[in-house]
């Protein structure tokens, strides 16, 4: 799960790693920045001085309570000022955010608190009309480890953040070679894997692609995406920006009606879109009355954009698109400020890092030199080496050198272009959210009414593909409707619930007797198996 002795010593000496905590950095901006803002969210808007001393009392508060280095917790909170306090607190502690998003629900939140042996879990009280306080005591009863549950906001029956405000106490800087945050997965196997991000990897990852997206004491990043996301998070993100001096901008929903004000009050000068949003700002724009002129980057990211919607962000949105491909578990591609426009048109760009590797193999493992579709391998100063507790799993996805083997399928250009061609395992990404295929298959498996199920992603021209699962009835098959019913009744995200069903006598099978995936696709969607294929499973996976 870590880097090779003399690998590790190499960044170094190279410089990608500095040898820094993500704590001790924040205290190292505030030391620089000081009454300059560095956070907005709602009412709040925190200079760099304010929040290094509201984190440190909340560190403070947070070990006062028991929580300890090495512990893990979980972390569920929207675009809210507590996200950034709460997570800067647990990177000082040396405690370990495991970062979930505002969707997941029961099923996913159980699992991450079971399987990470979290002692915590930290959410808001309510949420897009969702009462998270009552989903905390489910998933208390299901993680027996679970000792504490702390809510920013009315905290019910559990500890309010706002109570935990103590006089600051001096801590032992974790080492910075040490694992800072967990982020997830995809999940291309079930429920998502956790990947460790150490406080150098990730502080390298912070910095190198705030300097690739230009960020200096002046940008403004609008947080408009789920900001325990990665992309939102550190890509540049909410911390890149912090990093860089400049204020970082948290919007509750990436909404037009939200963030349009949002980017002519506070002369937001960057953000972040998945696809469908990209898409949905420029249907706003023709009536906007907003002045977004101050806008200058719009990174795209999460899955692939489309060559039409790439050409219409500038004339619509008045400012340069950045192509932006990626992944939690490291690698990001992203196009640059001089590439031509058909570049960062067809293109998800060049890998940001010297330090980044990147092989594109056949199916046998061999290397293609022609420009040919191929997988792609990757390793680099922060693409981690391992999943947490995964051995088995790390054995087939990362080589015995230490190449990720991502599942990407991608063509490599002469000048060094990444262009995504698709997937080579079986994740449907709607709309930038992830969906592993087994886990809503392991789920239907249950339903009395269902034999067999086998959920495909379908073309879809807003979301990029949305899912259809078919299935094998035993007797009455059920209704689309009541598929929802007993999903959600599961404890299922709602993004994962099926858009579209199939009834079917039977499954077509490869030559080894299993399902065909492909052959399934090319059913649903009406056309030859060969033609959807790649397309129906492409996955930009920031």
């Amino acid at each position: 799960m870590s880097w090779p002795a003399k690998v590790a010593d190499d960044y170094r000496r190279k410089g990608y790693w500095e040898g820094l905590t993500l704590g001790a950095l924040l205290r190292s901006w505030a030391e620089v920045h000081g009454e300059r803002t560095a956070l907005v969210s709602g009412e709040d808007r925190l200079s760099y001085a304010q929040l290094d001393s509201r984190v440190d009392r909340l560190a403070a508060g947070l070990v006062k309570r028991g929580i300890a280095p090495g512990e893990r917790i979980v972390v569920q909170l929207p675009n809210i000022t507590e996200l950034v306090t709460v997570s800067f607190a647990l990177f000082r502690i040396g405690a370990l955010p495991v970062m979930a998003l505002p969707a997941h629900r029961r099923s996913e939140l159980s699992y991450l608190c079971d399987f990470s042996e979290a002692v915590g879990y930290v959410v808001a009280d309510r949420y897009q009309g969702f009462d998270y306080r009552r989903l905390a005591s489910e998933v208390q009863d299901a993680a027996p480890a679970l000792e504490h549950v702390f809510v920013a906001g009315d905290p019910g029956e559990f500890v309010a953040l706002g109570d935990m405000d103590e006089d600051p106490i001096t801590l032992p800087d974790p080492d910075a070679a040490d694992v800072a945050l967990f982020l997830l997965s995809g999940g291309t196997t079930g429920p998502p894997k956790l990947i460790p991000r150490t406080h150098e990897d990730y502080a390298y990852n912070l910095r190198i692609s705030g300097e690739v997206a230009g960020l200096d004491s002046d940008a403004v990043y609008l947080a408009a995406l789920p900001a325990a996301h990665n992309f939102a998070l550190g890509c540049p993100g909410v911390l890149g920006t912090l990093r860089a001096g400049g204020k970082a901008v948290l919007a509750l929903t990436g909404s037009p009606d939200e963030t349009f004000p949002l980017i002519e009050r506070e002369r937001v000068t960057i953000t972040a879109l998945v696809p469908p949003l990209a898409l949905m700002w420029m249907d706003a724009a023709a009536h906007n009355n907003h002045d977004l002129s101050s806008l200058e980057l719009v990174q795209v990211g999460g899955s692939k954009l489309g060559a039409e919607p790439a050409r219409r962000i500038r004339p619509t949105l008045g400012c340069t698109l950045q192509q932006s491909f990626g992944m939690a578990e490291g690698l990001l591609s992203q196009t640059r400020a001089d590439d031509t426009e058909g570049i960062r048109t067809i293109s998800q760009g060049r890998p940001i890092s010297p330090g980044d590797e990147i092989r594109v193999v056949d199916s046998s493992g061999q290397d293609i030199r022609d420009g040919g579709v191929g997988e792609l391998l990757v390793r680099g100063p922060y693409t981690t080496r391992g999943y947490y507790r995964a051995p088995d799993y790390n054995k087939s996805v990362f080589t015995s050198d230490g190449f990720f083997r991502t599942g990407d399928l991608v063509k490599l250009t002469p000048a060094g272009n990444l262009i995504i061609e698709g997937r080579a395992r079986d994740v449907i990404n709607r709309g930038g959210d992830k969906i592993a295929a087994d886990e809503v298959e392991d789920h239907l498996l249950a339903h009395p009414a269902i034999r067999g199920a086998a959920l495909v992603a379908i073309p879809d021209d807003v979301m990029g593909e949305r899912t259809c699962v078919c299935v094998i009835p035993r007797g009455q098959p059920p209704t689309l409707r009541e598929i929802a019913q007993f999903l959600r009744g599961r404890g299922l995200a709602a993004y994962k619930v099926p858009d579209r069903l199939e009834v079917l006598d039977s499954f077509p099978l490869t030559g080894v007797g299993k399902v065909s995936k492909a052959d399934l696709r090319a059913l649903v969607s009406g056309a030859p198996s060969g033609e959807l294929d790649d397309q129906a499973t492409s996955e930009v996976s920031v």
